[in-house]
């Protein structure tokens, strides 16, 4: 698959999954994920995409810090119905990278349910944010907010937007468009990778209660 030359770029998400080493997928467990990779799970590259991708990133750091994540040991919370808008796109990515999955996921080995995965993922949560991860080794958690708006599209695309939309675009209007799309992507996740204007990171008090 012939990904846009900026995927190679983005910063990668590194985790320790003990799952892996138990089961002999990994010497060490340790996993590192890209942005290809949650492009490929959701099959297409978008602001949802690459503000869920970050959204992770900023999390992880700030409950980790310098330590290595546990994917596994993270809860993860999400605020609106899981059939609402975007909320499933960043559910999957969620799941991708922190291993936490809802009622269908991985039930755990042997009576103590080891290395389980399921129900680690709850929707409509009291959260003031869009999303929010728990560590489950001690409880310490964090909220996180997307504002797209602090990347906004190139004025360009107000005119060629509604053209593709109603299948009136020419090729060079559709090619235009793709371009322009993956162009904010791009500042997303290079430029603004770190901009807390476009993923707010606050303690969540609630999490450990």
């Amino acid at each position: 698959m012939g990904f846009p030359s900026f995927f190679a770029d983005v910063p990668t998400i590194t985790l320790r999954d003990p799952l892996a080493i138990f089961l002999g997928a990994s010497d060490d467990g340790v996993i590192t994920y890209t942005y290809a990779d949650a492009v490929k799970l959701a099959g297409h590259s978008c602001p949802t995409v690459a503000g869920a991708y970050l959204m992770m990133r900023a999390g992880l750091r700030a409950l980790y810090g310098d330590e290595m994540p546990a994917r596994g040991g993270i809860e993860v919370y999400l605020r609106d119905p899981r059939n609402e808008g975007t909320t499933g796109v960043i559910a999957a990515v969620a799941t991708l990278l922190t291993g936490a999955a809802p009622e269908t996921g991985f039930g755990g080995i042997g009576a103590k349910s080891r290395f389980a995965r399921r129900d680690l993922q709850h929707f409509e949560a009291p959260i003031d944010g869009l999303i929010a991860l728990r560590r489950t080794d001690n409880g310490r958690g964090v909220t996180l907010d997307l504002n797209t708006g602090a990347v906004p599209s190139a004025p360009e695309m107000q005119a060629v937007f509604p053209r593709v939309i109603a299948e009136q675009a020419s090729e060079d209007e559709q090619a235009r468009f793709a371009a322009l799309w993956q162009d904010r992507v791009e500042r997303m996740l290079i430029r603004h990778a770190d901009d807390p204007a476009l993923v707010q990171v606050d303690e969540w008090t609630a999490a450990a209660a």
